[in-house]
């Protein structure tokens, strides 16, 4: 089915927008952010509130977070379908930080306010090292508290596409002692892995019930991987996008 032209164009005004923004708060933000972290903290909620509400109006797609919002120090493993997702929790956890890949430390504006917040860069083609590295670093930065976000399978994953789960969110579920809150989610029908064109519609991410600190790997991270995948699943059809079946368009 061919895509609205004009929608397209809408699209691309969005997304233009949405990266000048990026720049403007920057200039605004950083001269304060280099000396105070709740200032950087600001800085990136206030951008994503920007992109969801820009997003709401110019392409009309709304977003909504549904569950309790952690607000305590503990692990959060998501589901990862495109950067809406990160923009989502991102603009409603408040010490959020994020397990990330190492080159985007590399980002323009993006990197540096990454590490001033307490993200955690990895080199993801280094799978052994990566998790020893995450590891270390998270219980180097243990006086930093807050809502540490994993995204469990690694990477963005296209809607309706089944990937397994690393097992780097269970090392750290189990070397941190923290509880873990998994999010569902289903932006991915709506705002791609890659690509300029949006889709009107509703996107969630869904706050699922913690699990407790405590359970054996492989009792924690099979937990895990049934909730967020059944519960993505319905956010996904709940937005008209059926695993195995039909997507809307």
């Amino acid at each position: 089915m061919m895509r609205n032209p004009l929608r397209w164009v809408i699209s691309l005004i969005f997304v233009v927008q949405m990266y000048a923004m990026m720049a403007i708060l920057a200039v605004f933000f950083t001269p304060i952010a280099i000396f105070s972290k709740p200032a950087a903290w600001l800085a990136c909620r206030t951008y994503c509130r920007w992109v969801r509400w820009t997003a709401g109006w110019m392409v009309g797609l709304r977003s909504e977070v549904r569950g309790e919002v952690p607000t305590d120090e503990v692990l959060v493993a998501a589901k990862h379908q495109s950067f809406f997702d990160i923009i989502i929790l991102a603009s409603v956890l408040p010490r959020f930080k994020f397990i990330m890949k190492k080159s985007l430390t590399k980002a323009p504006i993006l990197g540096w306010y990454a590490l001033r917040i307490g993200c955690i860069p990895v080199d993801r083609g280094k799978r052994a090292e990566a998790i020893r590295q995450m590891v270390r670093d998270v219980e180097n930065g243990q006086a930093e508290p807050g809502q540490l976000i994993i995204y469990a399978q690694g990477t963005r994953v296209a809607p309706g596409v089944k990937q397994p789960y690393k097992v780097g969110a269970g090392v750290l579920y189990q070397n941190s002692g923290q509880d873990c809150v998994p999010a569902a989610t289903n932006v991915g029908v709506f705002w791609p892995r890659r690509g300029i064109y949006r889709k009107p519609g509703l996107a969630v991410v869904e706050f699922l019930p913690r699990i407790p600190a405590g359970r054996p790997l492989p009792d924690f991270m099979a937990t895990l991987e049934e909730e967020v995948e059944e519960a993505s699943d319905r956010l996904m059809a709940e937005a008209g996008f059926y695993v195995g079946g039909n997507s809307m368009e």
